[in-house]
């Protein structure tokens, strides 16, 4: 019975911590933000959160790389990130320290997923894929209701892409690879171009051209590995006016016919869980999981 108990939300990203605590119908009773910073200061700030209240299972969505299998020596830890100083960091170790209760721990790309897939507008058999274009690019693929994925999630933030005719000269922001979809569609990497930070980046500066152009294929990658019902894109690069429409336009040059689609406008969409929130309810659901996984045992 989960009647009663309260369940807890950590989204862990590159640029903030979000954390919240909601009642088993997934209503948020509190919730607080705080900027990331070091993995000590960071988690000490998670932790007195979270013991404020008798918490039964969280649910976590992290950045990564991240050790998602459970039974491997990596479990639970983030890996070789490019965030500075969270390096091989064992996340699940030092939550459980403090807060010793069932966890589900994945990426936050895929909290974000699982969060649309279980409130969003999907139906339980479509396949899902969902990108966060911020600090970092991350995604996360829902088929037949289960993360995609083998010895662990995938990366494919840091697939290669085709350079755009504008962009041949920047290297990309990526410290591991240079011109990866994360190199070239993040949020660093605007401020990288220009000089100015992507949210005081004007609508109408080309640059926006360019950042859909690796939108679209972005998406035209996925489209042919999954053949996916329906491809998300969330974060704060994603939320510019008008830069999907930009990159739909793109990717249907880029199919050229090739592959029968649903229109467009319906394929390629923003998040249907307002305010960011599809990562807490991504994380609420994982924890009710969690908590019912270890009932049963």
């Amino acid at each position: 019975m989960v009647e009663g108990k309260l369940l807890g939300s950590i989204e862990a990203g590159g640029t903030k911590f979000v954390c919240a605590i909601a009642d088993a119908n997934f209503n948020v009773i509190e919730q607080t933000k705080f900027k990331t910073t070091n993995p000590v200061d960071t988690m000490a700030k998670t932790t007195a959160f979270f013991q404020q209240f008798n918490v039964s299972a969280i649910g976590i969505g992290s950045f990564g790389p991240i050790g998602i299998k459970e039974g491997q020596d990596d479990y639970g830890f983030i890996t070789k990130t490019p965030k500075v100083g969270w390096s091989d960091f064992d996340f699940v170790g030092s939550l459980k320290a403090a807060v010793n209760v069932p966890v589900f721990f994945t990426t936050d790309v895929n909290a974000s997923v699982y969060g649309e897939y279980e409130f969003g507008t999907v139906k339980k058999d479509q396949t899902l894929v969902y990108f966060t274009l911020g600090t970092g690019v991350g995604v996360g693929v829902i088929q037949g209701g289960s993360f995609v994925g083998g010895r662990s999630h995938p990366e494919i933030g840091h697939i290669i892409l085709r350079k755009h005719p504008d962009d041949v000269n920047f290297a990309g922001v990526c410290r591991f690879h240079g011109d990866c979809l994360e190199g070239l569609a993040s949020g660093p990497s605007l401020a990288a171009r220009t000089g100015i930070a992507g949210e005081n980046i004007s609508d109408s500066d080309p640059v926006w051209d360019i950042i859909a152009y690796y939108i679209a294929q972005a998406a035209w990658s996925v489209t042919l590995s999954f053949r996916p019902d329906k491809i998300i894109f969330g974060g704060s690069v994603s939320s510019r006016p008008g830069l999907l429409s930009k990159a739909r336009q793109q990717f249907a040059q880029m199919n050229n016919d090739y592959l029968p689609l649903p229109d467009l406008d319906n394929y390629i969409v923003h998040p249907k869980i307002e305010n960011n929130g599809s990562a807490t309810y991504g994380d609420l659901a994982l924890a009710l999981f969690a908590l019912q996984k270890a009932t049963v045992k």
